[in-house]
């Protein structure tokens, strides 16, 4: 029969066979013939050929590994600590140790074993110990329905499959059938190494052998297979590490019978007994992202399966085949890099500080994070660890955002240029400003603002252009932007970019009618921000941030992984601007962030009110990244101060803070970036084009024949800013005689409207005093005798042109022609120019 196991005979064989045992078979064999009657006849007609699809494959429980970019392991998840492994890498000392205790006819009888189990009811008829009849693909059978029922969530197919009826003997015998057809004795054997429990959370022969020896099932000796098979009879009662005893008596027992088969000698036997379970070498695997080194870079990972539609209809099927799958996930973490940006930020920040610090960094053109560190870098509930991830938004772990501050000023500038509102700009940025009651625009019209005056920080409160107020961060300049930008337009530009709310709502909706806005008032979370930042820097692609670079199944199939849902939100040139205008940041307010290196780098720094919170938000072309220090408003150091003000607090690493984004943020900034750009190429940025810096070139209306204020009013529907520009003329004081420039002009240049002063005064005789000896330096032995020199370089008061608004005498009269001072006069009535 054994001849035809394959053929048409052995089926029909055994399905007799079958029936005959029928009523024999039930915990133990003592089953009366009677019971086969009813609800078991038509299980015993079903087809033997007949499999569930959990017994054809291998859906044994697999642990998942989460890899950095090295290859290194992140985090391990499992719900049955299990790996699987051939049968080639499992030592013949085992092999033989299990089929021995078990089965030792297992190569030689069929998928039933008759004369074990005549054997088996004998004994248990006699009234002496009880024995079992199974084989060992019987007893595969039952594993793998049991770890069917498991994945499935069905508790009361666990049951069933356990229970001692003759329905469930007769499956497991019908199957075994059928699968002995379908593979071979090796591949049995295989499965069940890797299914059967070998206690204390051990789940198949190679997860075993780590476990209690510290070894691979490849490297078992004699003495630990033994120990091994002899567990799977009862894994509770047999665990060495909370029995060893018994663990031990029952090795001796499979040690015993190796060498009565003859597999074995007695002498191999004798020194196999004579070993002692080392206890101190049992090693318990990481589960989960609370044990791994990187416990926020592994819950963010862990997040992002489980929105992962590829792996289930939800996220409680996702996290079941996570613990499940046995996949490959791997980040592009590298571990060096996150390494420095952990140092950078624990060198500013500790973690029982009461101030909070991390950074983000992402690969700009793919949205990959790079990097992601914070102060309280421990994952717990003790002091100075925590369960948030601060560098997060809400929704994958974070807690409730920060003020940015004026790091929210990019996105000013970015709708401003895509407006065509140029980099030559001009507003008087005096401070403070009073902006309550004045009129600003949403998504649906106008509004009028509430109480809101404005002051500037850091001086620079005149008449400046758009890249002298972004590198030196003047507030009442970039109020006054947006109020000519539309509060729709700039709010709309931060959202396209990628900033959101830590709160998770819309953020046009919120803040179209909140004129602070580009004074970052919003809580955002900082990888928002980074991946703001990071649409700059790959000139208008915006992708959002992914931490997943692939992910395979147990086979090595790859599974579709969610993509930075890359696109494009500004053209080219807009980006190409805004990159521009934040080079110039890194001379300025930006300059303690600076990365050393010759790298193209631009950035913005942020401060909130009362210096709550610091930022810092910078780029090259290869990386994106912030860094933030902020307030932990729940600690005790603030409680009953209002402000919250981190300026002045001295950090446990010894850095006394000043609140400022350049400083305080930036030295975490500049360390982080180092490491992430080494042996990066140092790429330029791509040059703004004329008209991003000096606006469309327009035609300048002909003012012939107006007068001064119909001239000024003409020219400032057009687009245009203007200044006075007086003039020496035979013509009567007050007179209007036109523009300078004539013709066109960039649409940001400031035009000149020449107003006469009325002729030029005869010059006033001068006499030459007699020659005598002249000191070297002529005029200076005078009192307060410094002269002009004698090109007549136009001095400070001078109603010269040159002096004051510098665009007064042509298309490129220079950004910084207000910080002249002195010459620029307007008009009785005339406006503050806007």
């Amino acid at each position: 029969m054994r001849s035809d196991r394959h053929g048409k005979l052995y089926p029909l064989a055994m399905f007799g066979i079958v029936s005959i045992l029928a009523g024999l078979i039930m915990a133990g064999f003592i089953v009366p013939v009677a019971a086969l009657v009813g609800g078991t006849t038509k299980t015993i007609a079903t087809s033997m050929d007949d499999l569930p699809a959990e017994l054809i494959s291998t859906p044994q429980a697999q642990k998942s590994h989460i890899l950095m970019a090295d290859g290194s392991v992140l985090a391990t998840f499992y719900d049955e600590n299990r790996e699987y492994v051939p049968l080639s890498k499992i030592s013949k000392q085992m092999q033989t140790a299990q089929v021995a205790i078990e089965d030792n006819r297992f190569y030689s009888h069929g998928a039933i074993d008759l004369k074990g189990t005549a054997r088996a009811l004998v004994t248990n008829v006699s009234g002496s110990a009880r024995q079992g009849g199974s084989t060992l693909t019987q007893q595969y059978v039952k594993q793998i329905r049991i770890e069917a029922a498991v994945a499935a969530g069905n508790e009361e197919g666990v049951q069933a499959a356990q229970e001692p009826t003759i329905t469930r003997k007769l499956q497991e015998l019908r199957y075994a059938v059928a699968i002995e057809k379908r593979l071979s004795k090796q591949q049995v054997l295989e499965r069940y190494l890797n299914i059967a429990y070998f206690g204390d959370g051990a789940y198949g022969v190679e997860a075993a052998a780590r476990h209690y020896f510290g070894t691979t099932a490849a490297k078992l000796d004699l003495a630990q297979s033994a120990m091994l098979a002899g567990i799977v009879q009862n894994p509770v009662a047999y665990d060495p590490v909370n029995h060893p005893e018994a663990a031990m008596n029952r090795r001796n027992i499979v040690l015993a019978r190796m060498a009565q088969l003859n597999v074995i000698t007695t002498d191999q036997a004798r020194k196999a007994e004579a070993v002692v379970f080392d206890k101190s070498k049992v090693f318990y695997p990481k589960n989960g992202c609370i044990s791994s080194k990187y416990p926020f870079i592994c819950d963010y990972a862990y997040r992002s399966l489980l929105q992962m539609p590829s792996l289930g209809k939800n996220p409680e099927e996702r996290a079941k085949l996570v613990k499940r799958g046995g996949l490959t996930i791997q980040t592009n973490i590298d571990p060096k890099t996150q390494d420095a940006a952990q140092k950078a930020v624990s060198d500013v920040v500790g973690p029982r500080d009461p101030v909070l610090a991390g950074t983000a960094i992402i690969q700009p053109g793919t949205g990959l994070i790079m990097a992601m560190a914070q102060s309280r870098p421990v994952m717990g509930q003790k002091s100075g660890q925590t369960y948030y991830n601060y560098m997060a938004p809400s929704s994958m772990g974070g807690a409730t955002g920060f003020q940015a501050g004026s790091t929210f000023k990019a996105f000013t500038i970015a709708a401003a240029l895509a407006k065509g509102i140029p980099m030559s700009k001009h507003y008087t940025a005096s401070s403070p400003m009073d902006f309550t009651g004045e009129k600003f625009t949403n998504c649906t019209g106008s509004f009028k603002s509430g109480p809101f005056r404005v002051r500037n920080s850091t001086g620079h409160s005149w008449d400046i252009g758009l890249r002298e107020a972004a590198a030196w961060s003047v507030n009442t300049y970039f109020v006054q932007l947006e109020q000519d930008v539309g509060m729709c337009d700039v709010t709309k530009m931060a959202q396209n970019t990628g900033v959101k709310l830590s709160s998770d709502k819309d953020i046009v909706k919120s803040f179209q009618n909140v004129p602070s806005f580009t004074l970052g008032t919003a809580y955002v979370s900082p990888m928002s921000m980074a991946s703001a930042y990071a649409t700059f820097a790959s000139r208008g692609i915006q992708c959002d941030p992914i931490i997943l670079k692939s992910v395979k199944n147990r086979n090595g199939s790859p599974i579709k992984v969610p993509t930075g849902n890359c696109k494009r939100v500004m053209p080219q040139w807009v980006a190409d601007g805004v990159n521009s205008v934040l080079s110039g940041v890194m001379d300025a307010t930006g300059a303690a962030a600076r990365i050393p290196g010759g790298y193209p780098q631009a950035g913005k720094t942020g401060t909130t009110d009362a210096h709550e919170a610091a930022w810092f938000n910078g780029y090259t072309p290869q990386a994106a990244g912030v860094a933030m220090i902020a307030a932990d408003s729940g600690n005790s150091y603030f409680r009953g101060d209002s402000s919250r003000s981190i300026k002045g607090i001295e950090t446990t690493p010894g850095v006394r803070l000043n609140g400022s984004g350049g400083s305080d943020a930036g030295k975490i900034y500049r360390a982080a970036m180092v490491a992430v750009l080494q042996d990066k190429p140092r790429t330029d940025f791509a040059s703004p084009t004329d008209e991003v810096r000096y606006g469309k070139l327009m035609p300048i209306p002909n003012t012939d024949g107006m007068t001064y204020s119909q001239a000024r009013d003409a020219l400032r529907k057009a687009g245009f800013r203007t200044n006075v520009w007086r003039v020496w003329d035979d013509t009567e004081p007050g007179t209007y005689l036109g523009t300078d420039p004539e013709g066109s002009a960039r649409s940001g240049v400031t035009v000149a409207l020449k107003v006469s002063k009325g002729p030029k005064p005869e010059p006033q005789p001068t006499f030459a005093p007699p020659q005598q000896n002249q000191p070297d330096n002529p005029g200076n032995d005078q009192p307060g005798g410094q002269q002009n020199p004698p090109n007549n370089q136009p001095q400070p008061g001078n109603n010269n042109g040159n002096s004051g608004n510098g665009n007064a005498r042509g298309n490129n009269g220079g950004n910084n022609g207000g910080n002249n001072g002195g010459g620029q006069q307007n008009p009785p009535g005339a406006t503050k120019p806007r």
